[in-house]
């Protein structure tokens, strides 16, 4: 995690300054995105909390929404991470919600993802998402990657 600092750092000081806050609903980054977010001194002034939606009963019981809102979509898709991190972001009345849902490995998930694939979305004044692929099935190695590849697109959409 200590790679991830400097990156939150960055986050930190642009979020305390303009007096906004964060919220981060994860799922294979495991809680590392916001993790780092935390281990910043004053993270009590811009974060609001962190979710882990690792399984669907998790997304039933800390995301309001029902299953509807999900039809024609799966689990680690932009489309899903979008709508995510939307929702939680309202949830929460946050600035911004990073969302991340993903395989890190060393297989792939049960929707046919092969390891080293993660969808990232970003809500707020700006919005974004994408999908990282990174070839390897390193399950630490992709979870660290994942959650930069998160912080780098907040610290991206802070300007």
């Amino acid at each position: 995690m200590q790679e991830l600092i400097p990156l939150a750092e960055r986050i930190a000081a642009i979020l305390k300054q303009r007096k906004e806050s964060v919220v981060i609903a994860e799922s294979s980054t495991g809680g590392l995105i916001a993790a780092a977010l935390l281990a910043i001194p004053g993270a009590s002034e811009y974060f609001l909390g962190g979710l882990v939606i690792y399984t669907l009963k998790a997304r039933r019981t800390l995301v309001d929404l029902p299953d509807s809102a999900f039809t024609g979509m799966r689990a680690s898709t932009e489309p899903y991470v979008r709508l995510i991190s939307r929702r939680v972001r309202e949830q929460f009345g946050a600035s911004w919600c990073i969302a991340e849902s993903g395989a890190t490995g060393p297989t792939g998930n049960r929707y046919g993802d092969a390891p080293g694939h993660s969808a990232i979305a970003v809500a707020g004044a700006v919005e974004r998402s994408l999908t990282i692929e990174t070839g390897g099935a390193d399950r630490a190695g992709n979870m660290r990657k994942f959650a930069a590849a998160g912080l780098e697109m907040l610290r991206q959409c802070l300007g």
